[in-house]
């Protein structure tokens, strides 16, 4: 009986290290050019509001919010962008896995900050929009979700369904 050919039974890709590098690299770039718009809304958006008549009538503790939330947003667009300048700076050095490497610890860094930059958006919004006694906790309860979504799910998954290798 002939043997099985490994290509077809092996688990995984069969790619070299540079193939899974560039693979990873495009796959990286996608995410980032998805999570890189709504941060460039959200930051853009952010640097208007100084403009607004209603800003001059913050208190201190909104006006403070409002700071740290724009110094964050400008964090998070840092590190997204860092992760294209990342490889342009180190392209053709042959380091293309440790780029991927990098630029994915830059790109989950951005999302760690997006996260503390859209919890402070939210604190401000719902302060000024509302004022109530709820606000934290619903702002809490929408930072559970995203911690959720963002982490907890692909955590539970990858740990799932890699335990079964």
């Amino acid at each position: 009986m002939e043997s099985p050919d490994p290509r077809r039974t092996a688990r995984g890709r069969h790619e070299t290290p540079e193939e899974r590098a560039d693979r990873r690299w495009v796959e990286l770039l996608q995410e980032v050019r998805v999570i890189q718009t709504g941060v460039q809304i959200l930051f853009g958006f952010l640097l208007t509001v100084v403009f607004t008549p209603r800003f001059a009538t913050l208190g201190e503790a909104d006006v403070t919010i409002y700071v740290v939330t724009v110094l964050l947003g400008a964090a998070t667009t840092g590190a997204l962008i860092g992760t294209v300048t990342f490889h342009r700076l180190v392209a053709g050095h042959r380091l293309k896995p440790e780029t991927v490497t990098w630029a994915s610890r830059l790109a989950l860094t951005g999302i760690v900050l997006l996260l503390l930059t859209v919890t402070s958006a939210l604190l401000l919004i719902l302060r000024i929009a509302w004022g109530g006694p709820a606000v934290p906790w619903l702002v809490a309860g929408l930072v559970a979700w995203f911690i959720v979504c963002w982490f907890a799910l692909p955590a539970w998954v990858l740990h799932r369904y890699s335990s079964r290798d």
